[in-house]
């Protein structure tokens, strides 16, 4: 069995195969950074601070186990094809509203 063949490109570009511990954080930390991209992208509104850090919180255990689950399957990959787009349509979003004005 080919364990190397079926990991993630994120996971093979980390090395989790050879440094299990470097790679697994190094993963865990692309993860959570782009899963704040995209919550903040396309999902945050303007809440208190408490409301906040309850969210971040269970956005990073969340990460957790989205971080085993990102060994093997494309987790971060289609979280930076969801930042990207995003992205994409703030932008224009942007940009139709300061034609309009």
């Amino acid at each position: 069995m080919d364990v190397i063949g079926r990991l993630s490109f994120f996971a093979s570009l980390y090395n989790v195969h050879e440094q299990p511990t470097k790679g697994m954080w190094l993963l865990y930390a692309t993860i959570v950074v782009l899963s704040i991209i995209v919550y903040r992208l396309g999902f945050a509104r303007e809440l208190p601070l408490l409301k906040n850090v309850i969210i971040y919180s269970l956005l990073v255990l969340g990460c957790t186990i989205l971080t085993f689950f990102a060994v093997f399957l494309p987790v971060a990959e289609g979280l930076l094809v969801a930042a990207i787009v995003l992205i994409i349509y703030k932008w224009r979003l942007r940009r139709e509203g300061e034609n309009t004005a």
